[in-house]
């Protein structure tokens, strides 16, 4: 990725009620995002809720969602997108290409949620894009607190309406007073990834 763009973290993570990836239910979606501004890392949450969702269609929703909103700044970011789906990121880094090669088929017939994989793909495009896997519910403090958004999400049925303020940092200092996380910088975990991109 080009350096010459803003670069930008951005921890997701999906939930559905019930836990299916068939089976339509009560979906939440949540993204940690992290920019450096004049100097200073800036964290602010990003929720969403569907009434009618899976945990893939989640996964791509909070992603278009997330991506739409960071494009409204103007100009082209550097992202590195961590997610705990693999279906996400397998579809952007392994099967995209192919799909659109074969005019949006795959080889074992359609492809499921073809329009919010599209919609993806166009947004995509406004940014340099990184797409990174991490292991779900294997105490990366960032995922957590994305899994912690996108459960009360779908839980409460609730959306942020954009980007607000967040409480990452209320979180840690809560995990550090229950004895959790005492060595963890979520500073290092931004500029480890900034100084690669």
């Amino acid at each position: 990725m080009s350096s010459r763009h803003r670069f930008v973290l951005v921890h997701a993570d999906e939930s559905c009620l019930g836990n299916q990836n068939s089976t339509p239910s009560r979906g939440g979606g949540g993204a940690l995002i992290e920019a450096r501004v004049r100097g200073e890392i800036v964290r602010h949450d990003l929720y969403i809720h569907s009434s009618d969702a899976t945990n893939n269609r989640m996964a791509l929703t909070g992603a278009i969602k997330t991506l739409e909103i960071l494009a409204r700044k103007g100009s082209k970011l550097s992202i590195v997108y961590v997610s705990d789906s693999q279906y996400l990121v397998k579809g952007m880094t392994e099967w995209l290409s192919g799909w659109k090669a074969r005019g949006w088929k795959r080889k074992g017939g359609k492809i499921e949620n073809l329009e919010l994989w599209q919609s993806l793909a166009a947004i995509g495009t406004k940014h340099s894009i990184e797409w990174s896997w991490v292991r779900g519910h294997a105490g990366h403090p960032k995922n957590e607190y994305a899994d912690r958004m996108a459960v009360k999400a779908a839980t409460d049925q609730i959306s942020s309406g954009g980007v607000v303020e967040s409480h990452f940092d209320q979180w840690l200092e809560e995990q550090v007073a229950k004895g959790n996380l005492k060595e963890y910088d979520p500073n290092l975990d931004f500029t480890d990834h900034e100084s690669r991109n």
